[in-house]
């Protein structure tokens, strides 16, 4: 069987900001890419872009040790050759999200068997599983589609089968160099890396114009699920302790109810993309409609991926019956405009 060739995803990170107390987004020839038939790509996963997925990684355009997306931000790590669709936890995961054939084509070469896991030592060292478990699919004129981390044994496809757009080749997983549940999907032309977003390859990218979409490879569907901002809450949820990383990466802090005895209350965000400057507050709201928690802070530095929680211990013997809700928000002003980002959720106090 041929082996998929591993695309690096390492550059993959994670920071937390946590606050507890009263107060807390090859070829056939040679031919440049826009003089071939170029593909035209729809989304390679099955969900709602912003609901239950997120784009969180676009494809690196500075040739050099920097970043770079075609935004002209830097939603992106150095050397990232493709585009990454996240899901929100390994909940997700276990329940199932299909990965989906972009264009029409042959598989070329297909990988099962890698374990969904974090990327221990000795995998790192090997770049050429960094694709985890994973589908290769030619098209026409040269063009070719990669599919990766998928599900240890989900994939549905055999090297030289022909395979339609939006045929299910798998199902999102945890395999190879990859830090979070997702999909990477890389585009190559010739060998080429090419960023679906500008059509043109990331070597060309730096100079085009910021969020040139006139040569994109999405079609209008995908262009239009794809619209959102890079920012983005993606999860929340409350816990009756200090809510730990990997518990809310497995999905747990997610009940809809609590029993009036818990010793905390505490409401906790994930977002994706938070800028230096930007302003989050997380408040809990009483099932009286008081504020239990207010508690406001100034992000401190850009990040990828941002975890917070505020909270209150019990005062009481017990916490009042009824409906909690937890509100966030994210605030940040652009070119003196304020653009918010919300996200809320409720809990049931009970007996």
């Amino acid at each position: 069987m041929k082996r998929c060739k591993g695309v690096p995803l390492n550059g993959c990170f994670v920071e937390f900001f946590v606050v507890f107390g009263c107060a807390l987004w090859i070829g056939l020839c040679a031919l440049p890419a826009s003089s071939a038939e170029r593909p035209l790509l729809s989304l390679p996963i099955e969900c709602n872009p912003g609901r239950n997925c997120w784009l969180v990684n676009l494809v690196d355009t500075d040739i050099g040790p920097g970043r770079r997306d075609f935004l002209c931000g830097r939603h992106t790590y150095d050397s990232h050759k493709g585009t990454d669709f996240a899901i929100r936890d390994l909940a997700a995961m276990e329940k199932g999200v299909a990965v989906l054939a972009a264009a029409p084509g042959t598989v070329k070469a297909r990988r099962d068997g890698m374990a969904d896991k974090q990327p221990d030592e000795p995998l790192r060292r090997n770049r050429q599983i960094y694709c985890g478990n994973g589908v290769v699919i030619t098209h026409k004129d040269g063009w070719e589609t990669q599919y990766c981390h998928l599900r240890h044994g989900s994939v549905t496809v055999k090297a030289g089968e022909k395979v339609n757009q939006g045929q299910k080749l798998g199902l999102v997983g945890h395999s190879g160099m990859a830090e979070f549940p997702h999909v990477h999907l890389a585009v190559r032309h010739v060998r080429q890396v090419i960023d679906p977003f500008s059509g043109v390859s990331s070597s060309e990218g730096s100079k085009t114009g910021c969020g040139d979409y006139s040569k994109t490879l999405w079609n209008k569907s995908a262009q239009r699920a794809l619209q959102g901002p890079m920012t983005s809450f993606f999860n929340a949820g409350f816990a009756a302790e200090k809510p730990k990383h990997r518990g809310i990466k497995q999905g747990l802090y997610r009940a809809k109810a609590l029993p009036r005895q818990s010793p905390a209350l505490i409401f906790w965000v994930e977002a994706w993309w938070v800028r230096k400057g930007d302003i989050l507050s997380l408040n809990i709201i009483d099932s009286g409609g008081k504020a239990l928690v207010n508690h406001t802070s100034e992000i401190p530095k850009f990040q990828s991926r941002r975890m917070a929680y505020a909270g209150k211990a019990k005062r009481r013997l017990f916490w009042e019956l009824g409906e909690y809700t937890g509100i966030g928000e994210l605030s940040r002003i652009v070119n003196g405009k304020t653009h918010r980002f919300m996200i809320s959720k409720k809990i049931l106090i009970r007996d």
